[in-house]
């Protein structure tokens, strides 16, 4: 991370590539939905994972720590503008304190890393809310009832007891589906 968000030149490549008509305006734009997004879209069936070096410790991104939770830092990227032209999201791999790691801690960490990429396409996704599968209203807000007990970005992730999003097969694959995550674990 570079001053909580994603290099500036990382950021440019994001504006240049995910264009209208590839990452965002695409899919029925119409009634109650608006289009292929948060789930569905030109990159559905794609993963990612954020790799992210920190300098500072873990427990300053943790809930109560001073800097916020890292998974509230990196909401705009995971969900913004990962989530949102369709690919699954797996939690991010850290590296805290990356700066001062000394030559003997980096083959625990080069190995940690080797797991997470073993499992890139087994391991289980962020649990986002898709935009059209039944939880959010007409006006893209989430419905009475769900997200109880979260508060923040937070409310977005399925919970337990959620009913099934239902997909109506406007999506890229055009074909109805039923989509239940597990819900999301604490980090």
């Amino acid at each position: 991370m570079w001053w909580f968000g994603m290099p500036a030149i990382l950021k440019g490549w994001v504006d240049r590539v995910f264009a209208y008509g590839f990452a965002y305006g695409v899919g029925t734009h119409g009634g109650e939905r608006w289009g292929d997004r948060y789930g569905e879209g030109t990159l559905s069936g794609r993963r990612a994972m954020l790799s992210v070096t920190i300098g500072g410790r873990a427990p300053h991104y943790g809930e109560r720590g001073v800097n916020g939770r890292l998974d509230d830092l990196l909401w705009p990227i995971q969900h913004g503008m990962l989530f949102y032209p369709g690919m699954q999201i797996l939690p991010p791999f850290a590296v805290y304190q990356s700066d001062r790691l000394t030559e003997a801690e980096w083959p625990a960490v080069a190995e940690a890393y080797r797991r997470r990429i073993a499992g890139l396409f087994s391991d289980r996704p962020i649990a986002y809310r898709t935009q059209n599968g039944g939880h959010y209203d007409g006006q893209q807000v989430l419905k009475p009832g769900l997200g109880l007990g979260e508060s923040g970005a937070r409310i977005h992730l399925v919970q337990p007891g959620d009913p099934k999003e239902v997909l109506d097969g406007n999506g890229p694959d055009s074909t109805a589906a039923t989509r239940e995550m597990a819900a999301c674990p604490d980090s």
